[in-house]
């Protein structure tokens, strides 16, 4: 398992999602995201690994990804201004990818 590889693929498909859907919060998202990324980067590749050893089911990973992400707060995001709505969404859009990135790539030793 290459976590490197996982966290490219996650900054990817991130980018993705940006570029088509919040075109108008470009920079700030991605100012954010960026910070998640590295702040998180540590808790990530530690999921991951125990994702990888069948020591976390996906339940308990993506509860795992949905309590860190309720924990960045997007602050540049807010300072534009985004609906409490549209933010949840968001939030939601990315942790559906980080937890699709992470199942597809990592596959548990059963």
């Amino acid at each position: 398992m290459d976590n490197d590889k996982v966290l490219k693929e996650l900054k990817s498909r991130l980018k993705i999602i940006i570029a088509n859907s919040y075109k108008d919060i470009k920079p700030e998202l991605e100012k954010d995201l960026n910070t998640f990324l590295e702040t998180s980067r540590e808790k990530l590749e530690r999921w991951i690994l125990l994702f990888s050893t069948s020591a976390l089911t996906e339940e308990e990973l993506e509860w795992l990804l949905k309590s860190q992400l309720d924990l960045v707060a997007l602050q540049a995001l807010q300072t534009t201004g985004i609906s409490k709505i549209r933010l949840n969404t968001l939030k939601n859009n990315i942790l559906k990818t980080i937890f699709k990135v992470i199942i597809e790539l990592v596959i548990p030793v059963i």
